[in-house]
């Protein structure tokens, strides 16, 4: 299986360099100048045990053909249509698999590809490109969930789940993959939510008198949309859900505050505002979830 990965950031580099280190046929799509930094110190991968560096095959947008079993998008949101452009050399043949957070980019997937040619992915991981240009890895979280969303993408997903149980993260495989997406996202939203209008960790929050309760209202009203949708959040996992967003002395923070601090552009609109227009369409009340949004809308404009 020869295998494309747009981008050697967080998730497509520190996913791509295991998968490399287990045997997977792995090529980076790359802008120039990340090309040659790898090419001259190789990709270079810190996590909270070790540091490894591996040596892959890179290529550019204009040196791509349409040789790939399957391409992974491991883009921020906002950058989903200049990654298409990227690829377009290359998208004629095979599946595309994304990494990105929310869910409306499935749409444009879909009505660009077809359905049967865009596979359901969710990466859970906290990691960053340093100013060496490592990537590194913030906490031991790292896993890989993928999934088919049409019977005729089952064969390439098994197949590549299986270079997944090779590697050295942890990886699932799930039938229904776009419940486990919206798992994810209203987890996500709600940590995003609560950590940047805090502007501070879970454990910051959960310390105040009322960290815990707001954080447990904003969830709930996530679990609202989303079963508002048709994909009800299991009692299970809204239990450990919780339990993560409300843990007393955790430094964990959302990529959206690390964004926001660093006056970089973030996925506001994707992870909290398209969440809401699910709300508004269904007719679901999410004051909080609107709170979080508002701030980030001003925030971003602030920066301009």
């Amino acid at each position: 299986m020869k295998i494309l990965i747009v981008g050697a950031g967080g998730i497509g580099g520190f996913f791509g360099a295991k998968l490399h280190q287990a045997g997977a046929d792995i090529t980076y799509l790359l802008r120039e100048k990340r090309q040659k930094l790898i090419q001259q110190q190789g990709l270079v991968i810190e996590t909270p045990k070790a540091s490894f560096t591996i040596h892959p095959k890179t290529v550019l947008a204009n040196q791509l053909e349409p040789v790939y079993d399957l391409i992974i998008l491991a883009c921020k949101a906002f950058d989903l249509s200049d990654s298409l452009e990227s690829i377009a050399k290359a998208s004629s043949k095979g599946l595309i698999l994304p990494f990105l957070n929310g869910l409306t980019h499935l749409d444009t997937l879909d009505h660009q590809f077809g359905k049967d040619r865009v596979m359901g992915g969710v990466a859970h991981i906290a990691a960053t490109i340093s100013e060496s240009g490592s990537v590194k890895q913030l906490t031991e979280l790292c896993s890989f969930t993928i999934g088919p969303r049409t019977p005729a993408q089952e064969s390439l997903s098994q197949e590549f789940f299986a270079l997944c149980k090779k590697a050295d993260f942890d990886s699932f495989y799930k039938e229904n993959i776009e419940q486990t997406l919206w798992d994810k996202w209203v987890f996500l939203a709600t940590l995003a939510g609560m950590t940047t209008i805090c502007r501070g960790s879970i454990g910051d929050i959960a310390a105040t008198p009322y960290g815990k309760d707001l954080s447990k209202r904003m969830f709930a009203e996530s679990c609202a949309i989303a079963a508002g949708c048709g994909y009800a959040i299991a009692e299970p996992s809204q239990a450990s859900s919780q339990e993560i967003l409300t843990k007393e002395g955790s430094p964990f923070t959302a990529s959206m505050l690390r964004d926001l601090l660093a006056g970089k552009r973030d996925e506001h609109q994707h992870i909290l505002g398209d969440l809401i227009g699910f709300a508004d369409l269904k007719s679901i009340d999410c004051p909080l979830l609107k709170v979080a949004y508002t701030h980030m809308a001003v925030e971003s404009k602030n920066r301009l």
